[in-house]
């Protein structure tokens, strides 16, 4: 019988968080014997907090707000995908170096294609310019995005970040930007990543503004974004199957064993 192994979600704060049980539903699913714990870290200790935990035969943490870019900077070795990312969300120790990945966009990846929407030769927009969206273009484009547009209030920090992701989108994904107040033409699927679903601001879609899906990557709110998706009469989701994809993802880099996602949705 192999022995159980050791695994925790780090952040602050903390006490919400769905990860011990998702990762405890995969562990039961294959078979896999675990423990994983919530982990409490005061801001400015994050270091010193994961240093205790694998010091004390931790196998694999995932980290949450606010640690994600502090996780990114402690990292020895880089994934492709956190690199674009700028920020970690799984951790693990591999010859006394620590590794780091960003399991978020694929998450999303994941949880879209579950449902059955078609992301190949898709024209996508995603509004909000934050970290959010900087960690799922990677991802949308590897897996078939033809073209993807980032709207923001801010017009200047989504040019900014598609010409920071522009050198590493490869597979001719076609990256481009608009202002928010001019919102306009047909989309395939639309993404918020906006935090007007977590902050409860209130903003509507011009009529101009026309798509087939949309993606909410908040869960558990309100959110006028998906009234609108509804009243529209388009399908729509929220972002827990992307919790639970990046989940997977994690528990996959850890154990080597991929649960199916739609077993848990």
């Amino acid at each position: 019988m192999q022995p159980s192994k050791n695994f925790a979600v780090i952040g602050n704060p903390i006490e919400h968080s769905r990860s011990p049980e998702l990762h405890e539903a995969f562990a039961q699913k294959t078979g896999i014997s675990l423990t994983y714990r919530r982990r409490l870290a005061d801001i400015g200790q994050f270091e010193t907090s994961i240093n205790a935990f694998f010091n004390q035969n931790g196998d694999g943490l995932n980290v949450t707000v606010p640690f994600k870019e502090d996780a990114f900077k402690s990292c020895d070795v880089l994934t492709e995908r956190a690199k674009i990312a700028k920020a970690v969300n799984t951790l693990w120790k591999e010859d006394g170096k620590l590794y780091g990945d960003n399991t978020d966009g694929q998450g999303l990846v994941n949880a879209i294609e579950a449902m059955g929407w078609s992301l190949s030769h898709t024209k996508i927009l995603i509004l909000g310019a934050g970290g959010a969206t900087r960690g799922v273009i990677y991802p949308l484009s590897q897996a078939g995005a033809q073209e993807i547009v980032v709207a923001n209030r801010t017009h200047t920090r989504a040019t900014q970040l598609v010409n920071d992701l522009a050198p590493h989108i490869t597979n001719h994904t076609q990256l481009s930007t608009l202002a928010l107040e001019k919102l306009t033409g047909h989309f395939d699927i639309i993404i918020n990543a906006t935090s007007a679903s977590l902050s409860g601001d209130h903003f509507s879609l011009p009529k101009e503004l026309t798509f087939d899906h949309a993606y909410e990557m908040a869960y558990g709110k309100p959110s006028h974004f998906l009234d609108e998706a509804k009243k529209r009469g388009v399908p729509y989701a929220d972002g827990f199957g992307m919790l639970v994809g990046q989940a997977i993802e994690s528990f996959y880099i850890w154990n080597g064993i991929k649960p199916n996602l739609k077993d848990f949705l």
